[in-house]
């Protein structure tokens, strides 16, 4: 239990070195978190905040994956890297995005991700990139449901 509160405290001095984008020191101590689902996560932290800021996140990313993937547990690893893919999501990171949702091996939520990239790419007008991605997704309900979404898009851009 100790361990757990030594490592939301270094969590907690990680997210204000990153708020002053100190991200070096943030690092450095996220590689001393014991607990290593806080470590994953405060990786997980820098990483999307550089990104974000337009910094090179390439290789703090390396780190929040080999820190995802020590996390042992399949639940908490296919959690994590969802987290994380969504957020790079967001930022518009499609590639990363992507790449992250290729480690997710439970196919249900590996597809889950490809469905919203597929989506986020029809709202730009990438529609043949978009379709691309639906007919990779394994999993036919989430398959039939970005088909369904990507469809609507459609029509809702004709209409405009």
């Amino acid at each position: 239990m100790q361990e757990w509160y030594q490592s939301r405290a270094l969590y907690e001095a990680i997210s204000k070195l990153i708020g002053n984008r100190n991200f070096k020191t943030a690092i450095q101590v996220a590689e001393t978190i014991p607990d290593k689902g806080i470590k994953a996560k405060a990786f997980s932290k820098i990483a999307i905040e550089m990104a974000r800021l337009g910094e090179d996140y390439h290789e703090i990313l390396k780190k929040t994956l080999d820190a995802i993937f020590e996390m042992g547990k399949d639940e908490a690893i296919t959690k994590a890297l969802m987290s994380l893919a969504f957020e790079f999501l967001n930022l518009g990171l499609i590639d990363e995005t992507l790449k992250i949702a290729s480690m997710i091996k439970d196919v249900s939520n590996r597809s889950k991700i490809q469905a919203e990239v597929a989506i986020t790419l029809a709202k730009k007008g990438k529609i043949p990139e978009a379709l691309e991605i639906i007919n990779n997704i394994l999993d036919d309900d989430v398959k039939t449901w970005a088909t369904s979404r990507l469809a609507a898009e459609l029509n809702q851009r004709r209409e405009d």
